[in-house]
């Protein structure tokens, strides 16, 4: 009986000990409660601070490439659009009246010369309803009384004086204008044409832009040269 006792008071104790165990065991394993410390929250707001900066900085970088490369593509097809304009005009004018003269002329060191023709409406005038003969002149002109930037455009005058002399700006913001004329009989570039019962076989107009480094240049035909 005795012998009894002890041996229920050993499996007692033993499942004392047992269940205290657990419960330490439980304490040291129990999951820690949902959440991010001050530090996590900090660093992952500082890494997509830094993510949003470059992201922010490559997106205005393209865009900044973007427009500068539309507004260059615009003004080539700018001068483009004058070469074909001139090129246009310039092969349908016959030799004697109507010819094209020119002069050079420099202003402050910047060449500024100008080449004349005489033509009806149509191209050279810009309009298909414009009345007689103008003489028409490409040169430059200050963008306004108060500025000094030139613009190249058009001067036009009727041949008559029945009208006033009207300006029509092709290019904005110009540096210079030369203009240079093939003489088949001298085979060589001058500066300038005076024989106007005679047409230049090629015409060479060099433009100091103000938005490139290194001016524009276009030889226009005025005949068919040989090789």
């Amino acid at each position: 009986m005795a012998l009894r006792s002890r041996n229920k008071l050993v499996f007692m104790f033993i499942a004392l000990a047992n269940q205290k165990a657990a419960l330490n065991l439980g304490a040291r394993v129990a999951p820690r409660r949902g959440g991010f410390t001050l530090l996590e929250i900090t660093l992952a707001v500082a890494i997509l601070a830094t993510m949003s900066l470059a992201i922010y900085r490559f997106v205005q970088s393209n865009l900044t490439a973007l427009r500068a490369s539309a507004d260059a593509n615009a003004a080539d097809a700018n001068y483009s659009g004058l070469r074909d304009l001139l090129e246009a005009q310039w092969q349908n004018l016959p030799s004697g009246q109507g010819g094209i003269t020119g002069a050079p002329f420099k202003l402050n060191d910047r060449q500024r010369d100008q080449i004349q023709w005489i033509c009806g409406s149509g191209s050279g005038l810009l309009t298909r309803y414009a009345p007689g003969q103008f003489m028409v002149s490409l040169r430059l002109q200050p963008e306004n009384n108060k500025s000094d930037q030139l613009d190249l455009g058009f001067s036009r005058v009727p041949q008559d004086n029945s009208g006033q002399e009207t300006w029509i700006p092709l290019i904005k913001n110009v540096r210079s204008l030369q203009i240079q004329y093939f003489d088949p009989q001298l085979n060589s570039w001058i500066d300038r044409w005076t024989n106007a019962a005679r047409l230049p076989w090629l015409v060479k107009m060099t433009v100091g832009r103000a938005d490139a480094a290194e001016p524009w240049e276009a030889i226009i035909p005025l005949r068919r040269t040989p090789f």
